[in-house]
């Protein structure tokens, strides 16, 4: 068990950014500055029939909350079907990853026990409007890979079938 004894200088909320990841719009809601390193919180509003990387985070545990829609959430071979208000888990060194089922966009909050996702988030990301390939749904694989293996992420390809 890490126990965080270090607290950030400004218990206040930080203000979310509005950020494209993966071409989604995405808020990190918490991360390194307002919680000392503790965990990361962001949220997504994500397309039917978009599928995450299939990953690994070797440092953090990953939580999955729906706000809306639904969505399946794939770990290691198990497969669980997520509507708004359920969770899901993905422990730490488990591949796993997610896709958004049905006909509307899901609202996803995603949860690590450290802030390494949002430091990867805010790395491999670009603010909202900024006209790049990132902005338009094509990220740069090179900078998204980097910036997973400095946060302790393993991308390994598309999601299993």
């Amino acid at each position: 068990m890490t126990v965080h004894t270090q607290m950030p200088e400004r218990a206040a909320a930080t203000p979310a950014e509005e950020r494209r990841f993966l071409g989604l719009p995405t808020w990190i809601r918490a991360g390194r500055a307002n919680t000392a390193g503790a965990l990361s919180l962001v949220e997504q509003v994500i397309p039917p029939g978009f599928e995450s990387p299939w990953h690994i985070h070797h440092d953090e545990d990953e939580s999955f909350y729906v706000i809306e829609g639904s969505i399946e959430v794939v770990v290691a071979e198990r497969t669980v079907s997520l509507a708004a208000g359920d969770y899901a888990f993905g422990p730490r060194g488990i591949a796993h990853g997610f896709r958004i089922t049905g006909t509307t966009p899901a609202r996803v909050l995603l949860m690590t026990t450290g802030s390494g996702l949002a430091d990867f988030i805010h790395e491999a990301s670009d603010p909202a409007g900024k006209d790049d390939a990132t902005a338009s749904g094509q990220p740069d694989l090179g900078r998204l890979l980097a910036a997973a293996e400095r946060h302790g992420l393993a991308i390994l390809g598309p999601m299993p079938r």
